[in-house]
């Protein structure tokens, strides 16, 4: 159940998730989840989807997770650190990538994700620190 809205306007701000054709299904500060459909253009060698691609997806899910946590003051937000455990490689369907915040502060953002594939087993999980900032 794709957000239409919600991946309208997660393209418009991340032109890589266009490119990528990443969709958002949950469009929330409290939870964000975008999902990546496997593509042999997205693959490395035997048809496994690149790393940098799940990458991709976890890092626009976060970021647009710490986006929707930004305090009232803030312009914007960026990664300063991301920590990417991979324990399964996806050869088809589909990756959901399920961000949360675990600290809003004034900043950073700490959010932690987890990306799934479409039998719901564990591929990836990143814990990334998002820097709040503001017009000087």
């Amino acid at each position: 159940m794709t957000d239409d809205a919600a991946t309208a306007r997660l393209r418009e701000a991340m032109p890589l998730c266009a490119l990528l054709q990443v969709r958002a299904e949950v469009y929330a500060a409290e939870e964000v989840v975008l999902a990546l459909d496997w593509s042999p253009t997205l693959c490395t060698t035997n048809g496994v989807m690149h790393g940098g691609a799940v990458m991709a997806l976890s890092d626009s899910a976060g970021g647009a997770c710490a986006m929707l946590n930004l305090p009232g003051d803030a312009t914007g937000t960026a990664t300063i650190e991301s920590k990417t455990n991979f324990l399964r490689v996806v050869g088809a369907g589909t990756v959901t990538a399920t961000s949360r915040p675990l600290h809003r502060g004034g900043t950073t953002i700490v959010v932690e994700t987890v990306l799934h594939d479409s039998a719901g087993r564990l591929v990836a999980k990143t814990t990334q620190t998002q820097i709040v900032l503001r017009s000087r």
